[in-house]
């Protein structure tokens, strides 16, 4: 495993901008001012030969007991007791403040090594830095984050005492992305899932601003959880960092393998819902729709199968789709995501046999005669599957031009039929190929 190394610090010192500095691209969201970074934040670096996951944590306000406040302070000490090390940044030009002396004496008690980056000095003022090794807690570094300035010596101290990481070989991790409307249940689900609080749970909507990562491992499988933002309606979002948020949430979905939708069952699917889900279905996800806050909902015996109509009906551009009805608060089924998850996951990797495919595919064309065109009726002389993730189907034919829409249709719900692909979509891909004689 990597070690991990903690940025922390308190409110706007620029913890977020040597984090996208340390790792090299734009990870954590950077804006002037407070309360933005709230979540751990989690990401992979190297330095010299020296694999490491650094951690941003949001800004620490040691005192204050605002009850955002808190999760945020909560989060970032949960980030201290498992790093291996920690980067205490500060404001070089503001100077020692007494929120950085409530910090170091904080730091202090975790018994971590620390390495103090002075920041924000961007005409190597070193000067400014000598006041800070009054705080007693460790090595001390003038930087730059945003002009990239004093990184090297930073890590190189940082790194000097950190075991030299011997990656472990390639293991198959499921990437798993949890999306929504703000307000589902979304890190509440991820939560109950990991066992332990990793998020922040708050019935204030747009809590979770980062998509979070979070790798454990269940029933002999390794996971990889992406706990994101609340994708509202795009005229309901405000520019900057819930604009940053959302496009991180959609990044978010193509970079999974499985994603599952959150849905608040007592609000009922709304037309944002649906988006999402199209969205999903855009990038080509298998996906699984969580009904959460089932425990709310007034049920008769009807109920369950009302519900299911509608989604039927609603994502009808998805017909494959699976669903659970969950409650995050109670705990209600919360353990079976897992599994279809799994299943969903498997069935988006799922090879068939040119041969077995081919057999199947002649049997539909006999059963139902392809579609014709001025005389010329379409052929198709084989099929190959092209792909996985979702599983692509390569069927070549006399003239792609002749193949009508309902017989596209038709072909897909052949191979739906014979190999289900539950919770995964598929593609089909039409190639001419020159008739031989």
């Amino acid at each position: 495993m990597k070690p991990l190394i903690a940025i922390v610090g308190r409110p706007n010192v620029g913890k977020s901008t040597l984090f996208n500095r340390i790792v090299g691209k734009k990870v954590s969201i950077v804006e002037d001012f407070e309360g933005v970074t709230r979540d751990r934040l989690y990401c992979d670096g190297e330095w010299c030969g020296c694999q490491f996951t650094l951690i941003d944590t949001g800004g620490l306000e040691i005192k204050s007991q605002d009850k955002m406040w808190r999760h945020i302070r909560a989060q970032a000490q949960m980030a201290v007791e498992i790093a291996d090390s920690i980067i205490f940044v500060v404001d070089g030009k503001a100077g020692m403040t007494a929120n950085d002396i409530e910090v170091a004496e904080f730091l202090r008690t975790s018994k971590k090594p620390v390495t103090i980056a002075v920041n924000k000095l961007d005409n190597n003022e070193q000067d400014a830095i000598y006041d800070f090794y009054s705080l007693g807690v460790g090595d001390v570094v003038g930087v730059s984050a945003e002009q990239s300035k004093g990184i090297g010596d930073l890590l190189d101290i940082v790194t000097e005492n950190l075991p030299k990481s011997n990656p472990d070989e390639q293991e198959e991790i499921i990437n798993i992305a949890i999306v929504g409307k703000p307000n589902a249940g979304k890190s509440s689900i991820t939560n109950k899932l990991l066992g332990y609080e990793r998020v922040i749970v708050s019935d204030i909507a747009g809590t979770t601003r980062d998509a979070i990562d979070t790798e454990f491992e269940w029933n002999g499988k390794k996971f990889n959880i992406i706990d994101t933002a609340g994708i509202r309606k795009k005229s309901a979002v405000d520019e900057g960092i819930e604009q940053y948020s959302v496009l991180r949430s959609l990044a978010a979905i193509r970079r999974a393998d499985v994603v599952l939708v959150v849905i608040d069952a007592e609000a009922g699917m709304s037309e944002q819902d649906i988006k999402i889900c199209g969205y999903v279905h855009e990038q080509g996800k298998p996906s699984v729709i969580v009904m959460n806050k089932w425990d709310a909902v007034d049920k008769d015996t009807f109920t369950i199968n009302t519900f299911n109509k509608k989604m039927q009906g609603d994502l009808k551009f998805m017909d494959y789709f699976q669903s659970i009805y969950v409650s995050a608060f109670t705990g209600q089924r919360v353990d079976k995501i897992l599994a279809l998850a799994s299943e969903v996951y498997e069935q988006s990797v799922r090879r068939v046999q040119t041969g077995v495919l081919n057999d199947i595919i002649a049997d539909a064309v006999v059963a139902v005669e392809p579609p014709s065109h001025n005389g010329k009726r379409l052929k198709i002389y084989y099929v190959t599957q092209g792909g996985i993730q979702p599983p692509t189907f390569v069927f070549f034919v006399n003239d792609s031009n002749l193949m009508h829409f309902s017989y596209e249709r038709y072909l897909e719900n052949t191979l739906r039929k014979t190999f289900e692909f539950k919770g995964s979509p598929i593609k089909l891909i039409f190639r001419n190929r020159k008739e031989e004689n």
